[in-house]
């Protein structure tokens, strides 16, 4: 079995923590698989993508509750939330592993390394959440990001434009704000998710940057516009419309360039 086929497999896993295990024993163990950069690999699981527990209960993001952290059930809501968006996260990635082919080896390595690093994003939050008398699946959630994946299943270059730069960076601008929020509740479960936003703001700059990369990359390689077109991507795949206040130094460092900040500000 080939790294990408392994890792569909892995992205079929519907239990958290067996998927977690998959993913880091998948990142450890990636030298000693065949890439297959080439191979086209369908996958006959159709609508079951991606493997996933059965709570928690997917509703439409308008009837999700405001979650807040003064508090204890609110403060377990609140990282529930962040817990989900991480989950999707490495289903994310893992998807972009095996269902884009005839692509550079970097893009299989980036995005597998993502896939790691959300899952250990993952980990820690349900640690944290389980000490606060809670798992995960205890709280609604809704599904606007992989919705999204399936939007872009077809074309490479729109996935990157709209999952990582668009979706994921959105946790770039919410982070801070979410971080002063429980400064103020000032609880120590409160503090301590403070400190693992700050490791994942961290890391997720970082899957941004990725994400820039290889959507610059590929509209190289298609003589295309990368402004301009973006634009044209969010009005065809019904993006959401984003709206600031935004991390202009975290994004920034994730690699959006000033012309791009203006557009997303309306300049």
């Amino acid at each position: 079995m080939s790294l990408r086929q392994s890792v569909l497999t892995a992205l079929c896993i519907c239990d958290p923590d067996d998927k977690v295990q998959a993913v880091q024993s998948l990142w450890a163990a990636q030298k000693d698989l065949a890439l297959a950069p080439n191979e086209q690999i369908l996958s006959d699981v159709g609508l079951t993508l991606p493997g996933r527990p059965a709570l928690p209960r997917l509703i439409p993001a308008k009837h999700v509750p405001t979650r807040t952290p003064f508090t204890t059930e609110g403060l377990a809501a609140l990282l529930h939330a962040v817990c989900h968006i991480e989950f999707n996260a490495i289903n994310l990635a893992l998807d972009a592993v095996w269902r884009f082919s005839d692509m550079p080896t970097a893009f299989y390595t980036d995005w597998l390394r993502v896939a790691y690093e959300e899952s250990q994003h993952f980990d820690m939050l349900h640690t944290h959440l389980q000490s606060l008398g809670h798992d995960y699946g205890d709280f609604d959630a809704h599904d606007g990001l992989w919705h999204m994946c399936q939007k872009t299943a077809d074309d490479v270059l729109a996935r990157m434009a709209l999952v990582p730069r668009t979706l994921e960076a959105r946790g770039l601008d919410a982070t801070p704000l979410i971080q002063t929020k429980l400064r103020k509740a000032a609880t120590p479960g409160a503090l301590r998710a403070v400190e693992l936003l700050d490791i994942i703001l961290r890391d997720e700059i970082g899957h941004v940057a990725i994400g820039n990369h290889w959507y610059r990359w590929l509209c190289t390689q298609r003589g295309l516009d990368p402004v301009s077109l973006y634009g044209e991507l969010v009005l065809r795949y019904e993006a959401p419309k984003l709206r600031p206040p935004f991390n202009e130094k975290a994004r920034k460092r994730a690699g959006f360039t000033d012309t791009e900040l203006s557009y997303l500000l309306g300049g």
